[in-house]
């Protein structure tokens, strides 16, 4: 993976490619060789939690979880432990955040035409869906015959996060961990003022929310690049697994502030799939939270 460094007036800024994402980390540091030393760090756990996660390989644990015809996988303690955090996902959200409904994604394809699928082909795969069929007791786990798991709605707040526990174990300085919008702060710079971030408008006529991030994660949900449009209406890619269908009342985008970007991330997804009563959920969770309609 190859790691672009070059000089900011904020720092130094590391940047590449992963998850099909834009990547970068801001270090306020004076070094160049430190700069580019700390960001191939976080390229390198960015790269591995992708070849350990993604459902589009063939050589890791999910691609075993996905293809055992119904046997019982064990796992090892890293899948283990998001597996555990799906399965309270599962819980806390009353199935509306549910790692087997990838499979829905056969028939929806969020690329902007008027494709909706048919309600009788959203039905078929009805039953392939629910974490509640799947045998779960750390370290196997068992799939019904035809059911997957997709971990991506937390991979990527997942490496955020353990990119900026490794870039911090190395350097006390300032840093800033953004993949692809998904961030985490390391502190304010030493001037003493926060980074600067922005949050993409789901609409293009509007204003980017221009926030200050000095410690914590930011995690951003919404339908700006992912939807579909027919007859005027507008499906996000936003899915509720038991029904199979677009959540059509809900904002146009969530953004969440949490300690951990994990965190930030599950929130910001959970308000989505509660449509018009995100505002309402995430004022009982007790966060700092941006909705736009």
């Amino acid at each position: 993976m190859t790691v672009q460094v070059q000089r900011r007036p904020d720092g130094w800024l590391a940047a590449f490619t992963a998850m099909a994402s834009p990547c970068e980390v801001l270090l306020d540091v004076d070094d160049r060789d430190e700069a580019a030393s700390l960001g191939e760090l976080a390229a390198a756990e960015a790269a591995r939690i992708e070849r350990h996660l993604s459902r589009y390989r063939d050589d890791n644990i999910i691609h075993a979880i996905n293809h055992a015809a119904g046997r019982p996988v064990l796992v090892d303690d890293e899948t283990a432990g998001l597996l555990d955090f799906a399965d309270q996902c599962w819980r806390l959200s009353e199935g509306r955040f549910d790692v087997t409904s990838g499979v829905l994604r056969r028939v929806w394809r969020f690329d902007g035409s008027d494709r909706v699928p048919s309600r009788a082909a959203v039905k078929e795969l009805l039953p392939l869906v629910g974490w509640d069929k799947v045998s779960w007791a750390r370290p196997s786990l068992t799939l019904p015959v035809g059911m997957e798991i997709d971990l991506g709605g937390l991979g990527k707040e997942y490496a955020v996060d353990r990119a900026a526990q490794l870039v911090s174990m190395r350097t006390r300085a300032a840093v800033l961990v953004n993949f692809g919008g998904d961030l985490r702060a390391l502190g304010a710079r030493r001037d003493g003022r926060p980074w600067r971030v922005g949050v993409e408008s789901p609409d293009a006529a509007a204003a980017a929310l221009d926030l200050e991030l000095a410690q914590g994660a930011l995690a951003t949900s919404g339908d700006a690049r992912r939807f579909l449009l027919k007859n005027g209406v507008r499906y996000p890619h936003i899915l509720n697994p038991r029904t199979g269908w677009p959540v059509l009342d809900a904002p146009r985008s969530v953004t969440v502030l949490a300690d951990a970007c994990t965190e930030a991330g599950l929130l910001a997804t959970l308000a989505m799939l509660q449509g018009r009563m995100a505002r309402g959920f995430l004022a009982e969770q007790g966060v700092k939270y941006w909705v736009l309609d």
